[in-house]
């Protein structure tokens, strides 16, 4: 989707500047990209940029109860359309791609090739965000029902053992320091836990006895992210979501993994 159907038409070059730094709020998974971004975007422009970071789900339910946000960057398409068609924010463009993959004990060993039966196997604890108010989670119970049409009954085994570990608003949080799926992954929470691939790496760096397993391609489940920004915002507001599409943070976005709208 064009950067001027999220904006209405194309930003100018130069922007006025709001007094106020700019309220964004952001998918957890975007949490090291954005930030470079909003560092190099404020070095640039001089425009301050205040980054709220969270499950999109829930991020989207504190816009509708009246949070300030001008800028909502979502890890799918439905929250951020949600707020579109409710007539107070502009349709959502995609600004970047990722894709789900499995985060592993270092004693779990699985393959594309072996992936379902693994992840089928009761005694297998799978990890899962939380669907609803993480969008992860809602990836993950798309590969549940990928699952089922390839082995019939796999979504009521899998949505029965699903351990929803993450991303609710009761879920247990990581303490500083360690991101959250390092932590559940490090303090033996789930033997296998569904993520983003982004998410994945970045857990086994922090963690290196953890594996990555890549999900085979008839269970692959690809996430779109959508940005959208509030209607009458300041004009700068709209200036910061147009940068996201431009070269220089889809070479970051790149950086961290993430794929090309």
């Amino acid at each position: 989707m064009a950067a001027t159907t999220l904006l209405g038409c194309a930003a100018p070059a130069e922007m006025a500047l709001s007094p106020e730094p700019l309220p964004v709020f952001a998918a957890g998974s975007l949490r090291e990209a954005m930030t470079d971004i909003a560092r190099d975007y404020e070095s640039r422009t001089g425009q301050k940029i205040a980054l709220t970071f969270g499950a999109s789900g829930l991020l989207r339910e504190r816009i509708e109860k009246g949070d300030a946000a001008l800028v909502f960057a979502s890890a799918d398409i439905q929250h951020p359309q949600r707020l579109a068609n409710a007539g107070a924010w502009g349709a959502p463009a995609v600004f970047v791609r990722n894709s789900l993959c499995a985060l592993t004990q270092p004693n779990l060993k699985t393959s594309p090739s072996t992936f379902l039966d693994t992840l089928l196997d009761t005694a297998v604890r799978l990890g899962t965000s939380m669907p609803k108010a993480d969008p992860a989670g809602d990836y993950a119970w798309e590969l549940f029902r990928k699952a089922d049409r390839v082995k019939a009954g796999a979504y009521a085994t899998l949505d029965a053992k699903a351990l929803k570990l993450t991303g609710g608003a009761d879920s247990l949080k990581a303490p500083a320091g360690l991101s959250t799926y390092a932590w559940v992954m490090d303090t033996n929470q789930a033997d296998l836990f569904l993520t983003y691939c982004t998410n994945a790496v970045a857990a086994q760096k922090e963690v290196p006895r953890l594996a990555v397993v890549a999900l085979p391609a008839h269970l692959q489940v690809g996430a779109a992210y959508g940005v959208t920004v509030k209607n009458g915002a300041h004009p700068a507001a709209a200036a910061f979501a147009q940068t996201l599409l431009a070269t220089p943070a889809q070479t970051t976005f790149a950086h961290y993994g993430f794929g090309a709208p």
